[in-house]
């Protein structure tokens, strides 16, 4: 079954009206077809570094869910506990930190004790080539370099701020993204010099980007956070998603796209 991966809250609450219509559409005085009552979209919100990982991890679980939809919502996750915390209807938040994982179950809204499940570590990425010869972290701060980061709300933001203070360099971003990969989209598209991106962002890029490591990065690992919402119309569903996240098949797919370990 095609997979979907919406964008707005808007086009989430009209899935899930889908699916609710969609599960009472048994003839009256019967049960419904069998393919009726396995019917299920189950609703992710995940951190916009983790759409190549998820995306493959989505699949899986279709296929080894018959009848089960995965609708996938990328964006920074500052947004997403936004949205959650407003309404937003979802299963499964999966964050970029826990600062915003907090928010949520602040709120009152996990539907369960929160798991990590990877961690990541920024690296610099540059255009193909590297045209502004950029070598390392100093380099940054460098008069006429045009540096684009997330802004500091955004777990990558607050992350290069981290590593900024510790490191005593004073960033001057001429652009500041709401998530990770409007922050490598700059770089790609030859906008920015330089961008601040995690260590997976700039693998999934291929080509299109050189990596550059710095040690200064050990400064600030984050940790990625999962968990069921109290919302969630199909517990069972959004346990299972979780449980291969944390699984043997879920850790490989993050190692293979460059995720640290989680402590789960």
């Amino acid at each position: 079954m095609k997979r979907s991966i919406t964008a707005t809250v808007a086009a989430l609450a009209l899935a899930a009206g889908l699916a609710g219509c969609a599960g009472g559409s048994a003839p009256a005085g019967g049960a419904g077809t069998s393919s009726d009552a396995a019917a299920i979209t189950l609703t992710v919100f995940a951190a916009a570094s983790l759409k190549s990982s998820f995306t493959e991890l989505a699949d899986t679980f279709e296929a080894q869910h018959p009848g089960t939809r995965v609708n996938l919502s990328f964006a920074g996750s500052s947004d997403l506990a936004t949205q959650i915390n407003q309404g937003a209807p979802a299963d499964v938040f999966a964050s970029a930190d826990t600062k915003n994982m907090d928010k949520v179950t602040g709120a009152g809204l996990a539907g369960g004790e929160p798991r990590v499940f990877a961690t990541n570590t920024l690296a610099i990425a540059v255009p193909a080539g590297n045209p502004a010869h950029v070598t390392g972290f100093q380099d940054l701060a460098r008069d006429g370099l045009r540096l684009v980061t997330c802004a500091k709300q955004v777990p990558c933001g607050a992350a290069a701020a981290t590593v900024a203070g510790k490191a005593g360099v004073a960033l001057r971003p001429v652009s500041e993204e709401n998530a990770v990969t409007d922050v490598l989209g700059k770089v790609t598209s030859g906008e920015a010099d330089a961008g601040l991106v995690y260590v997976t962002d700039v693998r999934s890029a291929g080509d299109k980007v050189d990596s550059i490591p710095f040690p200064e990065a050990a400064a600030a690992v984050n940790s990625y956070p999962i968990t069921s919402l109290s919302g969630a119309k199909d517990k069972e569903a959004a346990k299972a998603f979780i449980d291969l996240v944390l699984g043997p098949g879920g850790q490989q797919v993050l190692a293979k796209a460059g995720f640290g370990a989680g402590g789960q």
